[in-house]
């Protein structure tokens, strides 16, 4: 019980840096989020971090990262009129066809199309 609590914490903490890496200026500095970035600001090594959400959420660190980043994609196509190229580059993609490609691999949808869902 005391490690669900702990496992918990960790993952409300892990949300914040996420939220805050996505919502900031930083990934314009600093491009994508590495496993090793978020793992040294939540205090765990990438691989405790990587079995630690393996076994509460049953995905690997680098899934969990990219799922968060597609949230983060589908609010802004949903919410704004920036550009796909914006989005990727907002969210630190240095090329637009490498965000378009990890998008459509996790939707089934180009960011175009899932923007077009909601007209």
């Amino acid at each position: 019980m005391t490690r669900k609590a702990v496992n918990n914490d960790l993952l409300v903490q892990l949300e914040e840096v996420l939220n805050n890496y996505f919502t900031t200026e930083t990934t314009l500095n600093k491009g994508l989020p590495s496993v090793q970035d978020i793992a040294h600001k939540v205090n765990l090594s990438p691989s405790y971090l990587s079995d630690l959400l393996r076994n509460t959420t049953g995905q690997n660190a680098q899934q969990y990262i990219q799922n968060h980043l597609i949230e983060r994609a589908k609010e802004l196509l949903s919410t704004t009129n920036l550009s796909v190229s914006e989005i990727a580059y907002q969210l630190g993609f240095e090329y637009s066809q490498s965000f378009s490609k990890l998008f459509k691999k996790n939707t089934k949808q180009t960011p175009l199309e899932y923007r077009q869902s909601f007209n």
